[in-house]
């Protein structure tokens, strides 16, 4: 039991292909412990059927990246609540959460500056050419583009202020003003008028595809497009073609297309995606992230609190 005698011992189960650092998980069995809960840890599993397996019986369930799909839902019987530790939650099934009243959750921000710092990490690598040998550009003095202005849009534009940029951002809403920012309400003008542009929105069904070719192809000479959001967001079929007509155009992305071989045969240095989604892979990020999942079950079953809830 907990120390208040009405809250029960709960199993929080921690479901991670690409585990935590290990002083995150340390964090986390601290919050989770110490609220009374008991911890229980499935790392590195390479099969379905031991994640099936292992959320049998458990009460909260906290990922990463993790597939939890209609059948990881139905096969955890006594699970009321999943954490995905991260801001995008198109990894966790809602509709199956919400049919079996699991509440799912993300953790918004904790990985923000981990991933803006990406975003400019990949701009400046971009704009020297991969780091070979031959004439670059400046970041200073350049204009970026910002699709989506959120936690993550919002660190991007203060850091591209900081190195001399001008930055448009597509918004309705300014979330904070700043007199090198500017706003747009067309993606068109995004597009064709900045050197970069940012992509940093949610994979939905409204957003899928929605970078196609049509907004590509307006980008102005040497344009460059940088997406740390998820690949399914760019249209791949109206990348390769805008590609192939603008040998000019660049692509930089932390989640590699689906024909991505295909394409950088192709294009060459024309495009660039990590070997491995890069984004929150840092020590801070990490441990941020995995210590909000905890906190926010433990309150969850201490108050009811679903303030982060995404299947609302």
């Amino acid at each position: 039991m907990t120390g208040d005698l009405n809250i029960p011992v709960m199993k929080v189960l921690v479901a991670t292909e690409k585990p935590f650092a290990a002083s995150a998980v340390q964090g986390i069995r601290d919050i989770v412990e110490g609220a009374g809960h008991e911890l229980a840890l499935l790392e590195k599993y390479t099969e379905k059927e031991q994640l099936l397996a292992a959320v049998a019986d458990a009460d909260a369930l906290i990922v990463r990246s993790d597939k939890v799909t209609a059948e990881v839902i139905e096969a955890a019987k006594q699970l009321k609540v999943v954490v995905r530790a991260g801001a995008g939650y198109d990894n966790i099934d809602l509709k199956a959460c919400t049919e079996h009243g699991i509440v799912a959750e993300n953790t918004p921000g904790q990985n923000s500056n981990a991933v803006a710092e990406l975003a400019i990490a990949m701009m400046l690598y971009m704009s020297r050419n991969q780091f070979t040998p031959g004439t670059g550009c400046e970041l200073s003095g350049k204009r970026l583009g910002i699709q989506g202005f959120g936690n993550i849009g919002q660190l991007v534009a203060k850091k591209a202020v900081a190195l001399g940029m001008d930055v448009v951002i597509y918004t309705n809403e300014i979330k904070e003003k700043h007199q090198r920012w500017k706003a747009t309400f067309s993606l068109e003008h995004l597009y064709s008028s900045c050197d970069f542009v940012s992509v940093n929105i949610p994979a939905t069904p409204f957003t899928k595809g929605c970078v196609n070719y049509n907004l590509i192809s307006k980008m102005p000479k040497g344009g460059c497009l940088i997406n740390t959001a998820r690949k399914e967001v760019v249209c791949e079929e109206g990348l390769d073609k805008a590609l192939a007509e603008r040998p000019d155009l660049k692509y930089a992305t932390d989640i590699a297309p689906a024909t991505y071989a295909e394409l950088k045969e192709k294009y060459g240095k024309q495009i660039y995606a990590t070997p491995k989604k890069m984004g929150a892979e840092t020590a801070e990020a990490n441990m941020n992230a995995g210590l909000a999942a905890a906190n926010q079950i433990v309150a969850f079953f201490e108050t009811g609190c679903t303030r982060f809830q995404v299947n609302k």
